[in-house]
Parts: structure tokens; C-alpha cells; sequence
């Protein structure tokens, strides 16, 4: 088929190398502007745009779709169909209705559960046991056109955003292919009004750590926004990041370091830290955090 792919961050460059290896005609890439990044604020191409131009595809990333002339561009494409996963713009009913079998989304929840920005964020931080991939025909609203093709998958008890994300990814790769080979038989399935829910963009307000929260909570809010924005506690005045952890026994006083493991004493239960990171340093586990930066038993994580 002639496709029209429209992505922008690392969860949809697989699928764009799953629809190139799967012998589709890429007749356009479209994607987020590059933006000012690093040390030297210099603009930085998306990873799709990265790969797009490595995989010798012509690349477009306007800042709106809404003009005329840009959607006269897009429909100058004569595409069969329309791919998009994490695009991060709105498409307009103009856009959505250029290609002749419409457009396509890769949605990474079980839809109508989570839609919107953040599903996988909020699917961990709701302590959801279930998630998956659906293949869906967009419409004007926020996530609510039929579902072609879904796919589930469990969470992980220990599983961060991080993992779940590429896991995700590679999930909704290999559907859409599917998808498109078997899309004549497929029937658009309506979503259900109920059990709808709508995954807001994480806040950084978000990210700091309430010790006096039940352990199940803080385990939730530590591996649902690892490793962005990353979830946080000071320790003696330094702000550390908390990238990966697990339930654990105990019990003291919220915030409280009660064993060498870096067990931490929550409202209920406790959380033991599995993974941190330093202001300026990468990213390490418990024992070689411990070597550069002991932390006491007693010791008291802020909880304000």
C-alpha cells in the first residue's frame, strides 16, 4: 500500500521500520520540527526524522496542518492510507479524509480505557494489570473512533514505563502490519461509552514523592514515570531521582531507611529503591549508588 506515516518520538520508529520491511510504499514521513536540545540549544531533529532520512524517505514537519496549502500537500500525496502513532498533532477532517481508506492509529491502551497523551504512564500509576495496543480508524475526537484490531498485554509487577513503552512499541509494529494485510475482513468494532478514561500529560508537579502515601502508591508513581519526568525525593538536601523499585516489608516512620537494601518506610508497608539517579549523573543501581553515596539506616527521605 501507499502510506502516509505520520510519527515523531522513539515508540514509532519501529513502525515505521515494520511498514518499510514490510514492503509498503512510504510516499511521505511526517513528523514534529526539530527543536532546541542539549547543552547548545541547538535544534535537533525527532528520532521518526532521524530515521526517515537514514531509510532515504521525504520528510515534513510543519508546525500546523490547519493551512490550506499544507493540506493541499497532503492530499497531492494520493495515499492509500494514513499510519500514525504518537504524531503529537491534531489532524484536521480534511487530513483525515485524504487518504481513500482514511487514517490509522496505534494507540498504545485498551481503548476506551486511557485515552489521550500518557496511557502507559497512567496505566502503571493506576496499578492497571492489563494494557495492550489497539489498531483504531481516527475520527475528530480525542481517541474515539472504532477499533480494527487489539491486542493485550499483563504488566509486569516490577515493569517501568520504560520497559512497558518498548514493549508497546514492538507490539503495535507487528498489529499494524497485520492490520493492513487483513484489512478488507476487518470490521470497525465501537468503542463502549462506558469505562472510558483520559491518560493526562504528565506534570512534573507529578514527580515528588509523598512517603506518607501507602507503598502501593509510591511503588505506582516510582515506576510509572520512569524514567520521564522521573519520580523524586530529597536525601539529605540532594534531589534524587527514583527510577525502579519494588514492594517490600517493613514498617517505620514515612520515609524512613530501615535496612541496607534501601528499604523505605512508607504510609503503609514499604518500598524497596532498586534504581537512582544523582543531579548530573547517569543513572545507576542500588549498590553502585550506595558505594558513591551512602545512605544510613534511620536516614529520613523528605517528604515535603
Amino acid at each position: 500500500m501507499r502510506i502516509i506515516f505520520m510519527g515523531t518520538p522513539d515508540f514509532s520508529v519501529p513502525v515505521l521500520d515494520a511498514l518499510v520491511e514490510a514492503g509498503h510504499e512510504i510516499a511521505a514521513v511526517y513528523c514534529q520540527p526539530p527543536r532546541p536540545a542539549g547543552r547548545g540549544k541547538k535544534d535537533r531533529p525527532t528520532p521518526v526524522h532521524d530515521r526517515a532520512e537514514a531509510l532515504g524517505l521525504d520528510v515534513h514537519h510543519p508546525t500546523s496542518l490547519k493551512s490550506q496549502e499544507e493540506q493541499a500537500r497532503f492530499t497531492a500525496l494520493n495515499a492509500d492510507i494514513a499510519v500514525v502513532v504518537a504524531y503529537g498533532l491534531i489532524l484536521p477532517q480534511p487530513i483525515l479524509d485524504a487518504p481513500t481508506l482514511g487514517c490509522l492509529n496505534i494507540h498504545a491502551s485498551l481503548l476506551p480505557r486511557w485515552r489521550g497523551a500518557a496511557p502507559i504512564h497512567r496505566a502503571i500509576m493506576a496499578g492497571d494489570v492489563q494494557t495492550g495496543i489497539c489498531i483504531m480508524q481516527m475520527e475528530a475526537g480525542l481517541d474515539t473512533g472504532p477499533v480494527l484490531l487489539r491486542e493485550a498485554t499483563d504488566i509486569g509487577i516490577e515493569e517501568t514505563t520504560a520497559h512497558l513503552h518498548d514493549r508497546l512499541s514492538d507490539m503495535g509494529a507487528a498489529l499494524i502490519v497485520d492490520a493492513l494485510a487483513k484489512l478488507p475482513s476487518l470490521t470497525p468494532d465501537p468503542q463502549p461509552e462506558d469505562g472510558v478514561t483520559y491518560a493526562a500529560k504528565i506534570d512534573k508537579s507529578e514527580a515528588r514523592i509523598d512517603w506518607s502515601a501507602p507503598a502501593t502508591e509510591v511503588d505506582r508513581q516510582i515506576r510509572g514515570l520512569s524514567p520521564f519526568p522521573g519520580a523524586w525525593s530529597e536525601i539529605e538536601g540532594d534531589r534524587i531521582k527514583l527510577l525502579a523499585s519494588r514492594l517490600a516489608e517493613g514498617q517505620g516512620i514515612p520515609g524512613e531507611v530501615l535496612d541496607d537494601d534501601l528499604t523505605v518506610a512508607c504510609g503503609e508497608g514499604a518500598v524497596e529503591l532498586m534504581r537512582l539517579q544523582r543531579a548530573g549523573k547517569g543513572a545507576q543501581d542500588r549498590e553502585t549508588f550506595l558505594r558513591g553515596l551512602p545512605i544510613p539506616v534511620g536516614t529520613r527521605l523528605s517528604t515535603e
